[in-house]
């Protein structure tokens, strides 16, 4: 709380369980919500529940999800609708805090951020995908990062390469996997999603 309030965000509610956060969703209509999968009483998917629940009956509000490890049936229902405002975090991999704090807000505007073991998780669920096996090594590592939200340019960086030449993988990407352009979806996370409902 301390360290979103020092960002300048205000926190309306801190809650120990599925259903008070559920509530304070319903309440507040916060930006974004931040869940940890496993919550009170049992500690085993009361977290996950609630961030489903609110993707479905609030979907102005965001929602980060934190999870102690890699949960796929848990990335497959919370990214099955819906790729727009939501993240995937692995706790043990949010100790920078100004990298949280960036992915939080990105979240909160609608983007999208998940972990990079997540993502590769995800793609190899969904090895079986023909249209993966289309893609090159190099448009594979771009895939993963397109699903981690990072833009073109923050490839480029990534890979040391110019944002031209991750404009081209990223449409082969998209060309092989069969995604034309539609104003509903973000086609770089669905990327993602072919591979994982592939994967089943």
């Amino acid at each position: 709380v301390r360290l979103v309030e020092l960002r300048g965000h205000r926190v309306v509610r801190a809650v120990a369980d599925g259903a008070a956060l559920v509530e304070a969703v319903r309440e507040h209509r916060p930006d974004v919500a931040v869940v940890d999968v496993r919550m009170p009483p049992t500690h085993t998917d009361e977290g996950l529940r609630a961030a489903l629940e609110c993707r479905r009956r609030f979907p102005g509000t965001a929602v980060v999800v934190f999870s102690q490890y890699v949960e796929a049936r848990a990335a497959a229902d919370l990214l099955a609708h819906s790729t727009a405002g939501l993240g995937y975090l692995l706790k043990d991999r949010v100790a920078d805090s100004a990298e949280f704090l960036d992915a939080l807000e990105r979240v909160a505007a609608g983007g999208t951020a998940l972990d990079p073991t997540v993502v590769q998780q995800l793609v190899r669920a969904g090895r079986a995908d023909a249209g993966l096996d289309r893609l090159t090594p190099r448009e594979r590592e771009v895939l993963g990062l397109m699903a981690e939200g990072l833009s073109n340019a923050a490839i480029a960086r990534r890979l040391v390469v110019g944002e031209r030449a991750v404009e081209k993988h990223v449409a082969g990407v998209f060309t092989a996997l069969d995604l034309p352009p539609t104003p509903e979806e973000n086609r770089r996370v669905v990327a993602v999603l072919q591979h994982l409902r592939a994967g089943g």
